[in-house]
């Protein structure tokens, strides 16, 4: 029977349970606390809590364990996955992890070992992502004899794409695709039809790294392996499809100066606190720009018509300045931008913001000279508007090379930046060229 509360419809819970557990990740996100938690533990009575919180940001998932008795919670744990029950103990205060680890070594001692080497991994990594099930057989056991022992260990292991070959100290020999297994004959060798030719991860590995050799390779699963070619874990397309759709949003934010944390239901108290900050950063840096307009104040009140130009040549800038941060930001993220490329990029901005402005400059200062019939201001505008534009352009692909040079991440309040640049050097190249032609103006 279906009923509102909050003003989000839900189920009776054994008809949610039924569900996908997507779907019902949905139900819990939206209602408040108090009555999200109350679901859970009715889930958890149904043994459909666990797949539920899977589904669910971690940082979210972790605020409605914190909820939940102490037993409850450590079970909900201990049904997850090990890398995403990983993930929503990286959300919670160290010693409440040691507490949860040490009950679940009561119930369930191999989970809590694999948890505990899973914590031993930034979640930013190819070790935090990684899940520690998956298949492994050795090399001279027949294809029949795989196929028998996946019927028996497939509960086991998350999924299922490929099964790898170890030898006896679980180094990484090669891989087979189940199509490859299930169409072999049953008496071939393992050895005889594995690819040796392996694309594998190392723990460190950063998220972005993964996300490359993903998109690179094309494959489901790819198999984490340390320093010796031990297998450790796999990565699966699903864990890592979060990541990319993670860290799209978070560079969108930094982009625009939001803080990742905040959402649309964010109490709005909340998201002052976070947003407060940036706006007075910004308003500082307006003022820096103001300063320049405030220091020809006298030119300005006996030519006013520089006015009129002063906002356009800024916002071409800048607008030169965001096309050029979002391809250079987007090529560091994708690694189409390997150290030692970044001379050669700036070249190509400076160029392009030079013919751009060219371009540009020449329509502009048509239009200020057809105005006022004034060559002289239809030469400010154009030599204005022309090195506003390569000053964009080539601070536009500066910024982002340079916060990644001191190891920050290139999206990092670039649009601050760069309007701090292109206003105030805007302003500066317009008023003092004019200052220099005042007599013609």
């Amino acid at each position: 029977m279906e009923e509102r509360k909050g003003g989000v419809a839900t189920l009776d819970p054994r008809e949610l349970a039924k569900r996908h557990p997507a779907e019902v990740a949905e139900v819990l996100q939206e209602l408040p606390e108090k009555e999200a938690v109350k679901l859970l533990r009715e889930l958890y009575k149904l043994r459909a809590a666990a797949d539920s919180l899977e589904e669910m940001d971690p940082d979210e998932a972790a605020e409605l364990l914190e909820e939940l008795p102490e037993r409850e919670a450590t079970a909900i744990l201990s049904r997850m996955e090990p890398d995403d029950a990983a993930d929503v103990l990286e959300e919670l205060p160290r010693a409440e992890v040691d507490e949860i680890l040490d009950r679940l070594r009561e119930i369930n001692p191999r989970k809590a070992e694999i948890l505990k080497r899973l914590l031993e991994y930034p979640p930013d990594t190819a070790g935090g992502l990684m899940s520690p099930e998956f298949v492994a057989l050795p090399a001279d056991i027949t294809c029949q004899e795989a196929i028998e022992r996946l019927r028996r260990i497939a509960q086991e292991a998350e999924n299922i794409y490929y099964t790898y070959v170890v030898d006896q100290e679980g180094r990484l020999l090669g891989v087979i695709a189940l199509r490859d297994l299930v169409l072999s004959p049953p008496d071939t060798k393992l050895r005889e039809i594995m690819l040796t030719d392996v694309v594998t991860l190392r723990p460190e590995m950063s998220a972005e790294e993964v996300a490359r050799e993903f998109d690179k390779y094309g494959y489901l699963a790819l198999p984490v392996v340390d320093k010796d070619g031990v297998l450790l874990g796999i990565v699966t397309v699903d864990d890592i499809l979060d990541v990319i759709t993670e860290e799209a949003t978070e560079d969108m934010y930094k982009m625009a100066n939001v803080p990742r944390e905040e959402r649309v239901d964010t109490p709005w108290y909340e998201s002052l606190k976070m947003r407060l900050p940036w706006l007075y950063f910004n308003l500082f840096t307006a003022f820096i720009a103001a300063s320049v307009p405030a220091a020809f104040e006298s030119l300005i009140s006996r030519i006013a018509v520089l006015a009129v130009f002063m906002p356009i040549i800024a916002g071409q800038g800048g607008n030169t300045g965001m096309q050029t941060v979002t391809i250079v930001t987007r090529g560091i993220a994708l690694g189409e931008v390997p150290k030692g490329r970044g001379l050669w990029i700036l070249i190509k901005e400076f160029f392009l913001g030079l013919l751009n402005g060219l371009a540009i400059g020449v329509t502009t200062g048509a239009v200020a000279y057809a105005w006022k019939r004034n060559p002289y201001l239809g030469l400010v505008v154009f030599l204005a508007m022309m090195g506003n534009m390569v000053i964009g352009s080539v601070t536009g692909a500066l910024i982002p090379l340079t916060l990644r040079a001191l190891r920050l991440d290139p999206a990092l309040a670039s649009s601050i930046f760069l309007t701090t640049f292109t206003d105030t050097l805007g302003f500066f190249l317009l008023l003092g060229l004019g200052y220099v032609f005042r007599g013609y103006l």
